[in-house]
């Protein structure tokens, strides 16, 4: 497909392993390196797919990308621009969609119950929170996660700094109560208070030390 004077535009497919994501101000997802053939590539991802994502794929993945290369002839610059993204099986050579654009129900999957969208713990992810115990609160929250059977459900998204750097590390739980001061050792209780465990909630001795804003944790 054409494109103005000084712009190119055609379609484009490639396959590569996932190196990383390309994330601006610590928290607004803009992109994925993928290791190709020919080396390591930057792909821009449309806005619509942005929220798909879920930031722990892991490594190495193979991804094929479907999307739109732009070619400035004035700057003899590329860019790619990913309108479809999808996990390759390469033991099965089938895929799977990741992340596309949502399109309307047709007459035979209308009756289809559409998925539910995961809740999301927010993290922050600067360095003063990371510094008091951060890194090991993301670690617990995935751990947790896992042993409840909730990744489908629930996803942690790292984001920038949340103004209250003093009290790190600090949480933005579903329902949108922060918490502050927040350790690895009390991520269980937390968890139980959020997801509906209360019957098998055991507190640390030092919850009550938990720097919380509007709310108790018990």
């Amino acid at each position: 497909m054409g494109g103005s004077n000084n712009m190119e535009v055609s379609e484009f497919c490639l396959e590569g392993r996932f190196i990383d994501f390309v994330i601006k101000d610590g928290y607004k997802l803009k992109g994925l390196l993928l290791g190709t053939n020919e080396g390591e590539c930057y792909v821009k991802l449309a806005k619509h797919l942005r929220p798909a994502f879920d930031l722990r794929l892991p490594a190495g993945t193979w991804l094929q990308v479907v999307g739109y290369k732009e070619y400035d002839v004035k700057k003899d610059q590329v860019t790619l621009k990913a309108e479809r993204v999808m996990a390759v099986r390469s033991e099965r050579g089938t895929v799977q969609t990741i992340a596309a654009p949502q399109e309307p129900p047709s007459i035979d999957n209308a009756k289809v119950k559409p998925a539910k969208t995961k809740a999301t713990i927010l993290v922050c992810q600067k360095s003063d929170c990371m510094k008091r115990g951060g890194k090991a609160v993301c670690q617990a929250l995935e751990a947790a996660l896992s042993d409840r059977g909730l990744e489908d459900q629930v996803t942690i998204k790292g984001t920038g700094c949340m103004k209250n750097c003093k009290a790190g590390p600090n949480l933005v739980m579903p329902d949108k109560t922060r918490y502050s001061q927040i350790q690895a050792s009390q991520v269980p209780a937390l968890m139980n208070q959020h997801f509906g465990e209360n019957s098998l909630l055991v507190e640390p001795e030092n919850i009550r030390e938990v720097r919380i804003y509007n709310r108790k944790l018990y």
